[in-house]
């Protein structure tokens, strides 16, 4: 290997400093210091490309003494100083001889990215990093520091990116398994990270590639929380809670939220826990809650009212999008099918990544043949329309589950359109434009079988 030598300040600096003489006042120093400086950034500098080009992590080695005294005087020399100094500092920490060589040069890490912090911010991300190679590190020796890092992460103001999120909730569950926590904090800690990558898709649903990761992380973060999240493990871990406190409002919203997300309104712990919400703290997305309580019980005329009043209050986004899929529930409870579908249509304009209200709106559609008689082929035309609507679905929801239930229901619904001869009788051809009689009144296409 070759080893980078100090050269002259004559020879060396005036052609490799140069760049960095253009750079005065900008590293976070003064400028005599910055002067100090030019040797050791050029040498670390040229120790860098030489490991670029050969992945030979001795020059990282020879790069350790010129980068610290670039870190320790000039913190704002570049923010390349950080990520080429997470490098440096883990061939050091790999290299170490003895556990004490090795955790000195982990604390040297750490404080490297509280300078990258004082100096670039990015706390959020930053934290989660440091969170990162403390996993990587130190593995299950490290499990206190990494847990608490990536819980300071999440709570932080700023950015952070999806895939920590999926890191924060693999972090949970080991600090639980290895119980230092009760499985209640798993719950917690899902809430949270589930309400951000919900927040992250929403951010990014432009962005068909950005939106599929998401997705991924998503479901990779429900998998994680799976074997916690059967509605009667939620029973167990908040039933206790709730009966010592049935009045905590912060309680109240916690267990409502989380059993509503998986699924679990039929338990009467969410009734109760509803019930005491509403009365408590009327607002609407309590309303929001009542609503999806009373069409579990079949209410359905007390749902469209406490919904109807959630569409009126709601501000986000995503609980504007459940009040309007639970109206169209409730409105189809009490067999008000243009009310539903109109229910439908406005969830899926509150939420565009979202196909499910146009695989209700198509459930809606076939289950109405006898109302579209008129079309002369016993309501069969209903099922051009539903078709449709699946096909719509899957056009803005990509999601395996969602195309997996729309592919299932176009094969179901297709089996019933019409045969060819039946459609000739009846005046229509392949491809013609058609409108569905009776209140489904949707234009479509013809297709036989």
């Amino acid at each position: 290997m070759k080893t980078i030598k100090k050269l002259t300040i004559g020879i060396f600096l005036t052609a490799a400093a140069m760049p960095a003489m253009a750079q005065i006042g900008n590293w976070g120093c003064d400028e005599a210091t910055q002067q100090q400086m030019l040797e050791p950034v050029s040498l670390y500098q040229e120790n860098i490309k030489q490991y670029r080009s050969s992945k030979d992590v001795r020059y990282l080695e020879e790069a350790y003494p010129f980068w610290t005294q670039i870190v320790a005087n000039c913190p704002k020399q570049s923010k390349n100083l950080y990520t080429n100094g997470a490098n440096i500092m883990k061939v050091k920490i790999t290299s170490a001889k003895t556990t004490e060589e090795r955790d000195a040069y982990i604390d040297e890490l750490m404080r490297m990215y509280d300078t990258r912090i004082a100096n670039y911010g990015e706390a959020a991300k930053v934290t989660a990093m440091k969170a990162m190679d403390i996993e990587l590190l130190l593995k299950a020796e490290g499990l206190d520091r990494y847990y608490a890092l990536y819980d300071q992460a999440v709570k932080m103001e700023g950015d952070l990116e999806a895939a920590y999120l999926v890191k924060y909730m693999e972090a949970t569950i080991n600090y639980v398994r290895a119980g230092k926590a009760e499985p209640t904090l798993v719950v917690d800690n899902y809430d949270i990270a589930s309400e951000k990558l919900e927040d992250e898709l929403q951010k990014n649903v432009d962005d068909s590639v950005k939106a599929a990761t998401i997705r991924g992380y998503i479901a990779g973060v429900e998998g994680a929380f799976s074997p916690y999240a059967t509605c009667d493990q939620l029973v167990e871990i908040y039933s206790k809670k709730f009966e010592a406190d049935p009045e905590n409002i912060d309680l109240l919203k916690k267990i409502t939220n989380i059993m509503s997300k998986k699924g679990c309104t039929d338990q009467p712990l969410f009734f109760s826990a509803t019930e005491n919400l509403y009365r408590l703290e009327p607002t609407p997305s309590t309303a929001l809650n009542m609503g999806q309580m009373c069409l579990q019980k079949k209410e359905y005329s007390k749902a469209v009212e406490y919904l109807g009043d959630a569409v009126k209050g709601v501000t986000t986004q995503k609980d504007k999008y459940k009040a309007y899929l639970y109206l169209g529930h409730a409105y189809n409870g009490l067999k008000s099918f243009s009310a539903a579908r109109n229910a439908y249509n406005n969830a899926a304009e509150a939420d565009r990544t979202k196909g499910e209200p146009y695989r209700f709106i198509a459930q809606l559609y076939a289950a109405s043949a006898s109302s579209a008689t008129e079309d002369n082929i016993n309501g069969r035309s209903v099922y051009w329309a539903a078709v449709d609507k699946l096909q719509k679905s899957k056009s803005v929801d990509s999601s395996e589950e969602n195309v997996n239930a729309c592919n299932t229901m176009i094969s179901r619904y297709s089996a019933h359109f019409p045969k060819q001869a039946d459609a000739f009788m009846a005046g229509l051809e392949n491809g013609n434009r058609f409108t569905v009689p009776g209140w489904v009144s949707e234009s479509t296409t013809v297709r036989t079988r």
